[in-house]
């Protein structure tokens, strides 16, 4: 773009799309009006450009009048997509509806007025795929190094079975699997760490946010109720 088209683009075009935006073009979620401005002064550019590089000649009232329709009918300087759920022309022509995961769904006043939004529908507590996945390699990785009769006390553990039905199995004394079981946990927290049973039973970090945020609205609702 040359010095004088740049120059009619910000004192002739820009501010007649500053005064007619937030006027005439309807924002969808998560827009503003601030950049839609921004957007359409991106997408003036661009006509600007590709009229000069033809070499026609336009007013800067067409420039303006142009980008504002673009705006309006949901196009924008980064594409005009009617496929894409997040594009703004999708959600004006009302085939998608963006929501936040903090808007209220439902709210039970018989439990004291308790909120519920849409991350409590969505969301999931178990912990992250990748942090499940690191425990079982790690937990694999233990079983490995331990002698067969270990590895079959830590299955009858896991199926709930007495210490004296152990040994019956194992053919060994009641005490021997009192000792083997000792030496387990403390193999076990060597390994996996001394802190294992608190992580295992701790609530997902990204669980926090969601929490607190669900706080926050059930306090609104019992300020305004």
């Amino acid at each position: 773009m040359s010095p004088t088209s740049a120059y009619v683009l910000m004192e002739q075009v820009v501010p007649r799309l500053r005064s007619a935006i937030p006027v005439v073009c309807h924002c969808v979620y998560p827009e503003d009006q601030a950049e839609l401005v921004q957007d359409s002064i991106a997408m003036a550019c661009k006509l600007m450009h590709n009229v000069e590089s033809k070499g026609k000649q336009v007013t800067p009232g067409n420039i303006a009048y142009y980008t504002i329709q673009h705006i309006k009918s949901g196009r924008r300087s980064t594409g005009s997509s009617v496929v894409d759920v997040h594009a703004s022309q999708t959600q004006l022509n009302g085939t998608t509806r963006i929501s936040s995961l903090d808007e209220v769904v439902a709210s039970n006043e018989e439990c004291g007025g308790e909120i519920f939004t849409f991350n409590d529908v969505l969301s999931n507590d178990q912990e992250d795929p990748g942090t499940k996945a690191a425990r079982k390699m790690d937990w694999e990785s233990l079983l490995a190094s331990l002698s067969l009769r270990d590895r079959a006390i830590i299955q009858f553990m896991i199926e709930g079975k007495s210490g004296s039905a152990m040994a019956r199995k194992l053919k060994v004394c009641p005490s021997t699997i009192s000792n083997r079981k000792r030496d387990l946990a403390v193999k076990i927290q060597d390994f996996m760490g001394y802190k294992i049973l608190v992580d295992i039973q701790r609530q997902p970090k990204w669980r926090n946010d969601l929490a607190a945020n669900r706080e926050r609205l059930a306090c609104r609702h019992e300020r305004n109720h």
